[in-house]
């Protein structure tokens, strides 16, 4: 891990015996290279790829990020073709700036992802790109833009092998060692694995109810990188397969709770990405890793259980397993890391997926500047945010008779799961991102195949570079 990508590089000159991409624009107008080529059939669409012998045309849309970030995947799933050539030069316009750059390297790396487990030979992929720019001056900005490009794409490709892995190999344990042995590798970054001894010594009751009812004991990982700026603090939920508990899934979609992991998948693959990038920051990643299963010792509705620090909730519905462990994971977090940011990343509600459709994450919080801060993160890696109000008719019914918390208020089922949360984030500014809509996709849309998509993990890194200018 990661999935291998594309390897890209900037250059001033194309090589010799190399099919030669040209990008055309709606119209169709043709850049470098266009000279010759029957224009008669292109739209300039993007993401149309067609071959002229030895000459390909690509079209790159209107020029916005998502088309360049759609035209690079849809070259590299034409390259990957059983005729078609593992590499290829793309002649770059004059106006193609550093953005543009960040946004078809994405397209390009991500693009032709996939994960499979089988015993077939692997089919040949895409090898390289080379990206020619005509600009001498401007090889350096370009390069710079390659490469951070890739290191995003590296994490979203981790996010989604992580989220991917089967359920039978992914418990808690292998989710979090397999996370500490990749950051053993990257300087800078340390990790430490708590089991579930230290979680009951500690008390942390709502990880320890919900991965109770399971063989495979829970889990916590703390990642930590840097020690000067601000700390930020980003929080994962890391449930390794989710069955509902005695609060049964429907069979229908079950087996896709594998990915119900996505969140915690993000923060570690953005912490990797922090690290590699060498930001001047201070970051510490918690992943709560628990894997919610029916059994004689599963935690029930009805229950009342007593989180880390003191709190207590009242459970109602043991499908809402995702806030139990994220509100001891952030009570922690306010306890002991003194953070100036703390942000929670989960798949936690469905309610989220009828809101927002599955392209877009909700941020909540109640701060107009955070959110701002995420939206604006987002839209420069190519993933869509939108603020969702935490509404303040709904706060009482947070409040428990036989406890201090309700697990599951009544109301909008999104926005009273956050307001639960808000009750562990204590004065700390914060922020809840519900990614259940986007964190997993049945088609292949820009940059994204079917399957775990890795969102949000590109955001994190992104806000994280943000907080540390």
């Amino acid at each position: 891990m990661p999935t291998k990508l594309v390897d890209v590089e900037v250059a001033t000159t194309s090589r010799r015996d190399v099919p030669a991409v040209v990008l055309a624009s709606t119209g169709p107008v043709l850049g470098p290279g266009g000279d010759g080529i029957d224009v008669s059939d292109l739209t300039g669409k993007a993401g149309e790829t067609v071959r002229h012998d030895e000459t390909w045309t690509l079209g790159v849309g209107t020029g916005t990020h998502s088309d360049y970030r759609t035209a690079g995947a849809a070259l590299v799933r034409a390259l990957s073709g059983e005729d078609a050539p593992k590499t290829a030069d793309v002649l770059l316009t004059p106006d193609f700036d550093a953005e543009k750059m960040r946004a078809f390297v994405l397209g390009a790396a991500l693009g032709g992802y996939r994960f499979k487990v089988t015993g077939e030979q692997a089919p040949k992929r895409v090898g390289s790109l080379r990206l020619v720019t005509g600009d001498t001056g401007f090889e350096e900005v370009l390069t710079s833009a390659a490469l951070k490009a890739h290191v995003l794409a590296t994490a979203t490709s981790l996010a989604r092998d992580l989220a991917n892995t089967p359920s039978n190999v992914k418990d808690p344990r292998w989710l979090a060692t397999t996370a500490a042995k990749i950051a053993e590798r990257i300087d800078g970054l340390s990790a430490t694995v708590r089991d579930e001894k230290w979680l009951q010594q500690q008390g942390f009751g709502g990880v320890l109810a919900v991965g109770g009812g399971s063989a495979r004991p829970p889990r916590l990982l703390e990642l930590t990188y840097g020690t000067t700026g601000p700390h930020l603090v980003f929080v994962g939920k890391g449930i390794t397969f989710d069955t509902g508990g005695i609060s049964v899934k429907p069979a229908d979609g079950m087996h896709l709770m594998r990915t119900d992991m996505a969140g915690g998948g993000a923060v570690i693959s953005a912490l990797m990405a922090v690290a590699r990038r060498q930001l001047p920051i201070r970051i510490t990643g918690l992943v709560a890793c628990a894997e919610n299963h029916i059994s004689g010792s599963s935690y029930r509705p009805g229950d009342v259980v007593r989180h880390y620090g003191g709190a207590t909730t009242e459970v109602q519905n043991t499908d809402a397993e995702g806030r139990m462990v994220l509100a001891d994971a952030m009570a922690y977090a306010v306890r002991n890391l003194e953070p100036d940011l703390l942000v929670d990343v989960a798949t936690l509600t469905g309610a989220m997926k009828v809101s927002l459709g599955l392209r877009t994450g909700a941020v909540l919080t109640p701060s107009a500047e955070i959110a701002a801060a995420v939206i604006e993160a987002g839209a420069g890696v190519g993933e869509k945010w939108w603020r969702m109000p935490l509404l303040e008719e709904h706060v009482e019914a947070v409040t428990s008779e036989i406890a201090d918390y309700r697990q599951c208020p009544p109301g909008p089922g999104g926005i009273t799961a956050a307001l639960f949360l808000q009750k562990f984030a204590g004065d700390v500014p914060w922020a809840h991102l519900d990614i259940a809509g986007p964190a997993r996709s049945e088609k292949v849309y820009e940059e994204v195949v079917a399957g775990a998509t890795g969102f949000g993990a590109r955001t994190l890194v992104e806000l994280a570079e943000k907080y540390s200018r």
